[in-house]
């Protein structure tokens, strides 16, 4: 079989099929993302990922094994020292993370917050962990009659500022940002992300806007992203994608509103003739359930983006390739409310598949960048390898 044309990446965002064999380290033995799920909900309705192989992999309650499955399957463990969404994705395109980044759950440091307060004349709330629209109907009011930042993190490597459009214009909020991503970049802090949160609206009825702008680190090497776009390939980033690199080897940005648009932005995707891939990851299932321990909500989501999939197996051409994955786990049974360290799902669909089969487990996420450079026959990542030959 000749390589593939386009490729359509996935990436469920905190879908975890089991605890990964290093999960004690980073105590989350027992983690499950995915079955504890399906248990929670009696059986998640799930028959499209089902006919995929999902089953196959490992049995997973409400979804039936297929007898003769659509695609290959198999899991990957993460090889990189971390958890978070930015580790994940960038192993997934062929970097290999050794120092993790920063959470913060007991706050910033005074010292950080003290440069921030010098440089912006403004003092500072909040503090903490917190979920963006709580924290700012708790302060919203008290920072548009002081003028304060709102700043706060969460189980993510991320610091937030949130501040009112009439109290600080958003020019003025993304220039805040920039100072503390420069601030935040090096060892001493590491923070993946830095965000502006600029909302509307009056006490009871604050909104937040879509001026929102993230402030990431760049990659710390060239992705299997650099090289496909140095070689005139494209590379369509949807959703969170092109935040997560900064950008880095990104020719298209689709932004998107939720999980629902994210798999409507991948339609209309595939209706483009290009050469190259489309890249896109579903957040909703980590940050609306998984950060907030909602099962029911997340079994919701996994069941409504579900049926999303046949309209995107029906618009596979002969030379598309599908691989669907995860970036880590998030169980919303498990304490806290944190990323859990899990085993995450690798599907491969082509319409070349008579009978899928079992892979042989990855030991890193950048064998799915070693398989899109093989593919693309460009620049190999010095980590990963490849399962191209596997699946053809």
């Amino acid at each position: 079989m000749n390589s593939f044309k386009r490729v359509f990446l996935i990436v469920m965002d905190s879908v975890g099929i089991g605890e990964a064999p290093d999960a004690e380290k980073f105590n989350d033995k027992g983690a499950d993302t995915l079955g504890h799920i399906a248990d929670h909900m009696n059986g998640l309705k799930m028959p499209h990922m089902g006919s995929l192989g999902l089953s196959n992999i490992r049995n997973i309650k409400g979804i039936e094994e297929a007898s003769k499955p659509k695609a290959h399957y198999t899991t990957m463990a993460e090889a990189s020292n971390g958890k978070d969404t930015m580790t994940g994705h960038w192993e997934i395109m062929g970097l290999y993370i050794d120092q993790p980044f920063r959470t913060f759950p007991d706050g910033f440091p005074n010292e950080l917050l003290d440069q921030i307060k010098e440089k912006t004349g403004r003092g500072i709330v909040g503090n903490k962990p917190a979920s963006g629209t709580e924290i700012i109907e708790e302060l919203g009011e008290h920072h548009m009659e002081t003028g304060d930042l709102i700043i706060y993190t969460s189980a993510d490597s991320v610091l937030q500022i949130a501040a009112h459009e009439d109290v600080i214009p958003p020019q003025e909020l993304f220039e805040i940002c920039e100072f503390c991503r420069e601030l935040t970049k090096d060892e001493k802090y590491m923070v993946g992300r830095v965000i502006a949160r600029p909302f509307i609206g009056a006490s009871g009825a604050f909104e937040r806007t879509s001026n929102r702008h993230d402030y990431a680190l760049k990659p710390f090497g060239r992705t299997v992203m650099n090289e496909m776009a140095d070689e005139g390939l494209d590379v369509v980033a949807i959703g969170k994608i092109s935040d997560i690199y900064d950008g880095e080897g990104v020719t298209e940005s689709i932004r998107t509103k939720d999980n629902m648009d994210g798999m409507d932005q991948l339609v209309r995707t595939m209706d483009k003739d290009f050469t190259g891939m489309s890249f896109l990851n579903l957040v909703d299932f980590d940050a609306k359930f998984g950060h907030r321990r909602d099962p029911r909500g997340y079994g919701e989501a996994l069941e409504a983006y579900d049926e999303c999939l046949p309209e995107v197996l029906d618009k596979m051409k002969d030379d598309d390739l599908l691989i669907i994955t995860a970036d880590h786990g998030n169980d919303p049974v498990h304490h806290g409310t944190d990323h859990t360290r899990e085993l995450v799902p690798l599907i491969a669909y082509h319409k070349g598949i008579d009978q899928g089969k079992e892979l042989d487990q990855r030991q890193t996420f950048a064998d799915i960048g070693a398989t899109v450079s093989e593919n693309f026959s460009i620049k190999m990542p010095a980590h990963g390898k490849s399962f191209l030959n596997d699946i053809q």
